[in-house]
């Protein structure tokens, strides 16, 4: 998982997924991608990187990176690593969750952890909303939407779920291209669940679709938004055109706009409460110590 670093003249990993090729090939987040088979990487978006990196699972690729040591603050050590690819492991798109909010088993939190977007989230967790809505008493009293960690995916399933928390007519974002014409997205249902309180989770991870439905919820006033830090700060649409050599050159398209106007790209969304303590691995309950 990767991403343009705040100047954007590098490519930087900001997560791996456990047992990938990446990580088993000795990749870490906040590696610096400098090359890859040879390529110079420097200056391309992680769209562009991304697509060098793909290829039939068992070839290798040869990726050089710039790795911070520990030891000198602000040095850095190339290292050459030798990637075998292979299909990602499965990851639950959406996982839900009860978990009782104090003594008393009748007060739960519905949890709802979003790990990306792909075409089928918008539906899964409509589907978890059922179940926490399902009874004429909804068995949770709040829900929460924990992103950390995703960077995104498809953009427009970030769209459909915002809409399921919106009440209709809601706006959720602003797509804007490079004439300046806007195509604005509204909430042209009626939501799912508009009236429970609603917070978000949030990390530096949380990127792209998940930061549209986090500006979304966050700029209507639906969802209190908690995190630790400041999410990742992607706001553009890019199309990764191949060239003759073998890399890629990443075109940008359009950017997004929040509904209040604001253009979120390296600067990110500033959590509403900061988390006192959210470790990546931390539960939910942990993260919203204090805020509950």
């Amino acid at each position: 998982l990767i991403g343009d670093n705040s100047k954007g003249s590098s490519v930087v990993v900001v997560n791996t997924i456990p047992n990938s090729p990446a990580e088993k090939g000795g990749i870490r987040p906040g590696d610096i991608i400098r090359s890859i088979d040879g390529v110079d990487m420097m200056g391309a978006t992680a769209e562009a990187v991304a697509a060098k990196c793909r290829g039939e699972p068992g070839t290798s690729v040869e990726v050089l990176v710039e790795r911070p040591t520990s030891s000198t603050p602000g040095s850095s050590k190339p290292q050459t690593l030798v990637i075998t690819r292979a299909k990602l492991p499965q990851t639950p798109i959406v996982e839900a969750s009860e978990i009782p909010t104090g003594s008393s088993s009748s007060s739960k939190l519905g949890i709802l952890k979003i790990n990306s977007f792909t075409t089928e989230t918008e539906s899964m967790v409509r589907d978890k909303l059922k179940q926490f809505l399902e009874e004429d008493k909804p068995s949770v009293s709040a829900i929460v939407l924990d992103l950390r960690g995703n960077v995104g995916g498809y953009m427009p399933a970030g769209v459909d779920v915002a809409k399921l928390f919106l009440p209709p007519k809601a706006r959720i974002i602003s797509e804007v291209d490079r004439t300046g014409r806007a195509t604005i997205y509204i909430n042209d249902g009626v939501g799912s669940e508009t009236q429970l309180p609603l917070y978000v989770l949030v990390d530096e991870k949380t990127a792209s679709a998940s930061e549209i439905l986090t500006a979304a919820l966050q700029d209507n006033h639906r969802a209190t938004v908690v995190g630790p830090s400041k999410t990742f700060g992607k706001g553009r649409i890019q199309n990764v055109q191949a060239l003759p050599t073998g890399s890629g050159i990443a075109i940008t398209k359009a950017k997004y706009l929040s509904p209040s106007g604001r253009d979120i790209q390296s600067v990110g969304i500033a959590p509403d409460i900061t988390a006192k303590t959210c470790a990546p691995k931390d539960s939910a309950m942990n993260c919203l110590d204090g805020v509950l």
